[in-house]
């Protein structure tokens, strides 16, 4: 676990988020108080298929004469 001041990471900010990206903890203190802790963000995980669909059994069934000769 790396603790650095907040100059040090004002200064290597960069450095510090590719350390913390590796999965190392990185904890910034101010006056030797930690503060805060450098966590990489996670995409959040996309779910799928969360619709609900409600076909009827006859969905495919051919259309009846006169729906089909609306169409013409």
């Amino acid at each position: 676990m790396a603790t650095v001041n907040m100059h040090e990471a004002k200064t290597h900010l960069s450095a510090l988020v590719a350390r913390a990206e590796r999965g190392e903890d990185v904890i910034i203190a101010n006056a030797g108080t930690p503060r805060v802790r450098l966590v990489p963000v996670r995409p959040a995980a996309r779910a799928f298929g969360r619709v609900a669909l409600d076909v009827p059994d006859d969905f495919d069934d051919p259309l009846p004469e006169d729906a089909l000769t609306a169409w013409e």
